[in-house]
């Protein structure tokens, strides 16, 4: 009950201060979106035996097998529907076997079978839908979004599951605007969503109101999503493109953070009597932009984070030179690096680095 309740003022309190631009935009969509309801166990049945009859022409023993996957309720309705499409047609059966296993390789485009328009709508979507979950649960996000792309939430026997792979694999590539819509109509147009779905849609919300485009937390979520291409196996162009962006990112905010350094050292500067020269007995430095810290100071910070961010672009620069010993180091320097940010953000820098560790061992760099 307390659970619901927080659920409850949560979403109420997302929805009303960082969802009111999307609520808009879906009240100005196409007049066939409305509330979303999933169909009923029967209607799915019927549907898939429709299918299974016509599909599959089952003999005695098929046909009792497909009704022994019905009598499993305890199982949510969509894996049995997906299993009965396996059931009927080997090459479903296939498809949604390689998906679900994680020794078979992410794919790399969508299957022809769920692009063949001459298939019946039913059967197309609903495998689709059980296709795209099974790579979102492996994070193979582009592909699991790709293919719920290219359906609608009304075109399918679960809306709500829809929505929810949808908002995730958004979440997970970094659409904030795509996975906020997705977010708004599962909490808003679906009347009988899970409290599961509602819990982690709302959290998706939580987490969106906190981003910036070119924070350090941005850089860090980059750099999980290169950890999680480079966990499927995909280093090629794009996850390197990725790469040179966090590396590029990280100049950036160099530049920025020494052009803020410098206008405030000259301003200092201007203020200091005599030219900017500091009053006898002063500390050195007080006056002089170029004079050197006095050896008891400490810089760490002081420094508004210039010098953090400035090792963190070398570390990433630097990564494929480094002496082996140095780097079974560096994963606590990063620690120290990082240590203003969330434990999250942190951890994603550690993943980073542990990763291009990895590779670098596996590549002999």
């Amino acid at each position: 009950m307390k659970n619901r309740f927080w659920l409850s003022a949560l979403t109420a309190a997302l929805l009303g201060v960082t969802a009111v631009p999307m609520i808009q935009a879906q009240e100005r969509r196409p007049a066939n979106f409305g509330a979303l309801e999933t169909m009923s166990e029967e209607a799915v049945k019927a549907k898939a035996l429709a299918w299974f009859k016509t599909a599959a022409n089952p003999d005695a023993i098929k046909l009792q097998a497909f009704e022994n996957l019905w009598r499993a309720t305890d199982r949510p309705v969509l894996d049995r529907l997906a299993d009965s499409f396996a059931l009927g047609d080997a090459a479903a059966a296939k498809l949604l076997s390689e998906a679900r296993d994680v020794s078979v390789p992410a794919p790399t485009q969508v299957p022809a079978l769920l692009k063949d328009a001459k298939l019946p709508a039913f059967y197309r979507a609903n495998l689709g839908l059980a296709y795209a979950r099974s790579l979102s649960n492996r994070r193979i996000h582009e592909e699991a979004l790709e293919v719920l792309r290219s359906v609608k939430a009304e075109d399918v026997v679960d809306p709500n599951a829809y929505l929810f792979h949808r908002a995730v694999s958004e979440h997970a590539l970094l659409l904030k605007s795509e996975a906020g819509k997705s977010v708004v109509r599962l909490l808003t147009d679906s009347a009988d969503s899970p409290e599961r779905y509602k819990t982690v849609g709302a959290l998706i919300l939580l987490d969106m109101q906190t981003w910036k485009e070119k924070d350090l937390a941005a850089i860090a979520r980059k750099m999980d999503n290169v950890e999680r291409r480079l966990d499927l196996a995909r280093g090629g162009p794009e996850t390197q493109k990725m790469q040179k962006e966090i590396v590029a990112r990280l100049d950036e905010l160099i530049k920025e953070l020494e052009n803020q350094a410098k206008n405030s050292s000259q301003a200092n500067a201007g203020s200091c009597p005599d030219g900017g020269q500091p009053k006898p007995g002063s500390s050195p430095g007080a006056g002089d932009p170029n004079a050197p810290m006095p050896d008891s100071g400490l810089g760490g910070q002081s420094g508004k984070g210039t010098v953090d961010i400035a090792r963190l672009n070398k570390l990433a620069k630097g990564w494929g030179n480094m002496p082996e010993k140095e780097r079974a180091n560096v994963l606590q320097e990063v620690d120290d690096l990082t240590r203003g940010l969330s434990l999250t953000h942190r951890e994603q820098y550690r993943e980073y680095f542990r990763r291009m560790a990895e590779r670098s061992v596996k590549s002999g760099d």
